[in-house]
């Protein structure tokens, strides 16, 4: 099987187990095809920004290999090529190693070194097969899978902060400052422990809508800062045995120029590979990000309940029919497709903890799945946070219900407080509950604060801002 398709021609090819049969049209080879049939587990492969990574630290790694005089240059050339056709997708057919594999990703790594030996080979008119151009001795010179893979895991990481996640981000940010700013003048009734409290701007809560997103983004380029220090040059057990000396830096400066994403070697390449403890702290920055934005889904699919029998503050774009039976019904479907992202997100930051506490003495051996698992969060936050943003916030609009359920509200006794004291305000409080009337109403009667009193003390408008308005009082 080849690319999904049945062959009939093969060719043999041999690793340090024997020989195996591959397709003869594959760039792939004998440890590929192995790692095809040892795998047949969830027809995964590793995330496309993984192998995007991988092919251009491949790349970067042939051309320093050249450099420091240890690959022909010809050779060094042509896979130079070959890994670029691989970062750029071209082959992706040709990587289909399952993502649940051997711990260390050594088979996506050999997948890698075969078919960009194998592609460099044709590219220099020679034969697939013949390892004139060799995985090990030439693709894979100065690395180890234990290196080679974690770094490609937070070298693709980062590639998908910058050009996916924190651009989405900052789309939904806008998109929440938007109509914060629009709805400033929009007073209602504030909510805690889901009951009436103090007035608020309905601009004030999508500020603070907007200023999650905002700090999310910043907790995200901690978590790249952390990522950029990889272990490339650790080789087996961190030791760096079988490397030049100058090939991690090298390496590392050559991918800054290629894709504008500063990584550094580690001081430490011990502890770089035991654990991967950079790709956990960024899933918990996504995590954290994840569940707020729940929350704000959460809170505008609330907002829209109704329209009649519910809050009805907010009135939600209608995006497709609501119902198989009810006529005319309309459900926040945008929104409930972001929790479940958000849900999913949550899940994945358990397993990626879980993965590398699964370490034993120098190497974490649950690397692929923290890799599915890290780059399918930052996919789906960024698809996510751009569909909520784009068919959901920007459609919203405040309805009349907010601010015409102000004068109802109880706790509008909070401004009284400071001039007729805590017992008395509470008593008007629990009076107006009961009869149903106002507390304006209720104070006419109990006090003996002038109707011009009244108004300026509950005044919902400046019970949005800080201090307050009335005279000392106790």
């Amino acid at each position: 099987e080849h690319g999904g398709h049945i062959v009939a021609e093969t060719r043999t090819e041999k690793d340090s187990l024997g020989e195996m049969q591959v397709p003869a049209i594959a760039y792939f080879g004998a440890q590929t095809a192995r790692a095809l049939r040892n795998f047949p587990i969830s027809g995964q492969p590793m995330p496309r920004a993984v192998l995007r990574a991988l092919g251009l630290l491949k790349r970067a790694a042939a051309e320093v290999n050249r450099d420091l005089g240890l690959i022909d240059a010809k050779i060094a050339g042509a896979i130079v090529a070959a890994a670029q056709e691989v970062a750029d997708g071209k082959l992706d057919r040709e990587l289909g190693v399952d993502v649940y594999q051997t711990g260390s990703g050594t088979s996506t790594n050999m997948n890698a070194n075969e078919v960009i030996a194998n592609r460099a080979a044709e590219i220099l008119g020679l034969p697939r097969g013949a390892k004139q151009v060799h995985p090990n001795d030439h693709v894979n010179r100065g690395q180890s899978s234990n290196d080679v893979i974690p770094t490609a895991i937070q070298l693709g990481a980062l590639l998908a902060l910058k050009e996916d996640v924190l651009p989405a981000i900052e789309t939904l940010r806008t998109a929440l400052a938007d109509k914060a700013r629009e709805w400033m003048p929009v007073v209602k009734t504030g909510r805690t422990h889901l009951q009436d409290a103090t007035p608020i701007r309905l601009g004030q809560e999508f500020l603070g809508y907007a200023g999650h997103c905002e700090r999310a983004a910043r907790r995200l380029g901690y978590a790249r800062a952390e990522l950029e220090e990889v272990p490339l040059g650790g080789t087996a057990v961190g030791t760096g045995i079988g490397t030049h000396a100058e090939f991690p830096r090298r390496v590392c400066a050559r991918i800054a120029e290629l894709c504008g994403v500063a990584i550094r070697e580690t001081d430490n390449h011990f502890q770089a590979q035991a654990a991967l403890d950079a790709v956990v702290f960024a899933s918990g920055a996504l995590r954290g990000y994840a569940t707020a934005l729940m929350k704000i889904a959460n809170d505008v699919r609330w907002l829209g309940c109704g329209p009649r029998a519910g809050i009805g503050e907010l009135e939600l774009p209608a995006v497709q029919p609501g119902s198989s039976i009810m006529p005319g019904k309309v459900n926040p479907v945008i929104a409930e497709s972001t929790i479940m992202v958000c849900a999913r997100v949550i899940g994945s930051d358990v397993t990626v903890g879980v993965s590398n506490a699964w370490g034993n003495f120098e190497l974490c051996t649950m690397m692929p799945v923290m890799a599915h698992a890290l780059l399918e969060s930052m996919h789906l936050l960024a698809a996510a946070s751009r569909n909520f943003a784009g068919q959901c916030v920007a459609g919203l609009r405040a309805t009349e219900r907010g601010p015409a359920l102000v004068e109802q509200g109880l706790m509008l006794a909070t401004a009284l407080a400071p001039v007729i004291g805590y017992d008395l305000a509470a008593e008007i409080a629990k009076d107006a509950a009961k009869t149903g009337r106002t507390i304006r109403q209720v104070a006419r009667e109990k006090t003996s604060l002038s109707d011009e009193d009244l108004a300026r003390l509950l005044d919902p408008a400046k019970m949005t801002e800080p201090g307050f308005g009335g005279p000392a009082g106790g």
